[in-house]
């Protein structure tokens, strides 16, 4: 009610009241106010007839203003808990974007450039390999390249794995395109044939730099046929696998894939063998993605006495030249040693029918003679292997020729 009212010395007209005057409020306690007539004046409250008490009105009017409070806000609130659901995920979607960037930016933070079947952060699987491995102990490795050294690595969360850590980059030794070289990883982690070690990621820091392979138990083949025990437990039936086992992994990479992946490095150093002697081919595109400029490697792709002669004079690297290492690797298989100088002689008697195979490569002395059986299967892929080994990179057969040779 206007203060004019409430504290001036207004008197009503007992004719007219208080209808006229459009007035809100508690009405005054006093007998002029009592006695007036304010029917029909619903924003007036008092101790007078015809008027509601305030504290009733008050009340009402409270949960009236409680109701539009509850109309209001919730929304509002809603409006808000969406909003900031939507900013959270944009922004958390902005951070997963910028760690992947800085992840793929460069090789000087020590994450992780690219990592497929271990679901784990970079860093973190950075650390555990580095303590699994207690910094690369000597304890832990097994096995040593001419490009770097192979560790075992147990990890805290149940997987082992073979961590091939690259000697420290030097001038002759450098890494590609970092770009072309993160491309290249993702292109081999994706590759699944069950003749090819699984590739894991790379890992790029300032102090290491390795490769994380699947770990296959029995190690390479180099190792197991030059141990005279481990030698007679790989028989002729499990040699002619393996054999068949490296034909199936090129040819997978040669012809199943697309773009086409070349080994460039095919040697018995590079074939692992699992708990059931399967064969497993390993390194796979190491080679290309290294720029090799050092004595040992004399810029050619491979391992001395696999290389294929032709790349002497073209330094080109072609499928062929994976034809001619397998040749030399497949007899190397039946003869337990590096074939050497046994491969001209084995060209030379190609074509001569009355010439066995056997007679001129020579099998592994410290296994029994093979059965009629056998002995067919072995002077099959050493015909087969002669072929690879042809001078002239057309005449050699593709691997899938020969895979589908040997599966005949």
């Amino acid at each position: 009610m206007p203060k004019s009212l409430t504290h001036g010395k207004w008197t009503p007209s007992p004719n007219k009241g208080i209808r006229e005057v459009d007035s809100k409020g508690p009405v005054p306690d006093t007998p002029a106010f009592r006695n007036a007539s304010l029917q029909g004046n619903k924003g007036l409250c008092g101790n007078v007839t015809g008027l509601m008490p305030c504290e009733a009105n008050v009340l009402r009017k409270g949960h009236k203003n409680k109701k539009i409070l509850f109309v209001i806000v919730f929304p509002l609130s809603g409006s808000m808990i969406l909003s900031l659901i939507v900013l959270g995920i944009f922004f958390s979607s902005k951070r997963t974007t910028d760690s992947l960037e800085k992840q793929e930016s460069g090789l000087n933070d020590g994450q992780l450039l690219s990592i497929s079947a271990i679901d784990f952060d970079g860093r973190f699987l950075y650390e555990e390999i580095i303590n699994s491995t207690k910094d690369f102990g000597a304890m832990y490795c097994i096995g040593k390249g001419r490009s770097g050294s192979v560790y075992r690595a147990e990890l805290s969360f149940g997987d082992t794995v073979a961590v091939k850590k690259f000697h420290p980059l030097s001038d002759d030794i450098e890494l590609v395109n970092q770009k072309e070289f993160l491309n290249e990883i993702r292109a081999l982690t994706q590759i699944r044939h069950r003749n090819i070690v699984k590739l894991y990621g790379f890992c790029a820091a300032p102090k290491h730099s390795f490769l994380i392979y699947e770990y296959i138990e029995k190690g390479s083949l180099a190792t197991i046929l030059s141990n005279d025990e481990a030698a007679k437990e790989l028989d002729w039936e499990k040699r002619i696998n393996v054999v068949k086992g490296i034909a199936y992994a090129l040819s997978y990479m040669h012809h199943d894939i697309s773009p086409p992946i070349i080994h460039r490095d095919i040697s018995s150093n590079n074939v692992l063998l699992d708990s059931e002697f399967e064969a497993h081919v390993s390194d796979f595109g190491t080679a290309k993605l290294l720029e090799i400029d050092s004595a040992s490697w004399t810029r050619l792709a491979g391992t001395c006495g696999y290389i294929a002669p032709e790349l002497a004079y073209t330094m080109k690297v072609t499928k062929k030249c994976d034809v001619y290492s397998f040749g030399v690797l497949a007899l190397e298989v039946i003869k337990g040693v590096h074939p050497g100088d046994v491969i001209p002689l084995l060209l030379s008697s190609f074509s001569e029918t009355n010439v066995l195979f056997e007679d001129v490569l020579g099998l592994d002395q410290r296994l029994p003679p093979p059965s009629p059986g056998v002995q067919d299967k072995l002077r099959l892929i050493m015909k087969v292997a002669s072929s690879c080994l042809n001078v002239n990179p057309e005449s050699r057969p593709t691997m899938y020729s020969v895979s589908q040779m040997l599966s005949a």
